[in-house]
């Protein structure tokens, strides 16, 4: 069965930089697409970047383009975060699901698993 683990999440300044981690296991992913999602508290979850795992082709929220980096290697999906602002404290979760069906990468329904997710917190 498919498992995701994030690390990597911390207490940083704004202006700083982080590096997420995602270890996925159960599966080859060959035919996955992966995600990067965060939720705050009191909002609904968020879409913040995708991978598609055979050909990596990606797709950034418009707060995360330019900042963040999103790759992946081997089994384990990155998510680099540059330039923090305090508006990106948030839990943040990484998703697999498979590549075919209606939905665009940007949407939870297109994800079948998710890890617990990593607390990020940026400080002014």
């Amino acid at each position: 069965q498919v498992q995701l683990s994030e690390t990597g999440g911390g207490l940083v300044q704004a202006g700083g930089s982080l590096r997420l981690s995602c270890a996925a296991s159960g599966d080859s992913f060959t035919n996955y697409r992966m995600g990067w999602f965060r939720q705050a508290p009191g909002k609904e979850r968020e879409f913040v970047a995708a991978i598609r795992w055979t050909g990596g082709t990606t797709y950034y929220s418009d707060s995360a383009r330019y900042r963040f980096t999103i790759s992946r290697e081997k089994n384990t999906m990155y998510l680099q975060m540059n330039s923090l602002r305090p508006e990106d404290t948030a839990v943040y979760h990484c998703a697999a699901g498979w590549q075919s069906g209606v939905y665009t990468d940007a949407v939870t329904e297109a994800y079948n698993y998710w890890g617990q997710g990593t607390q990020v917190t940026v400080s002014s």
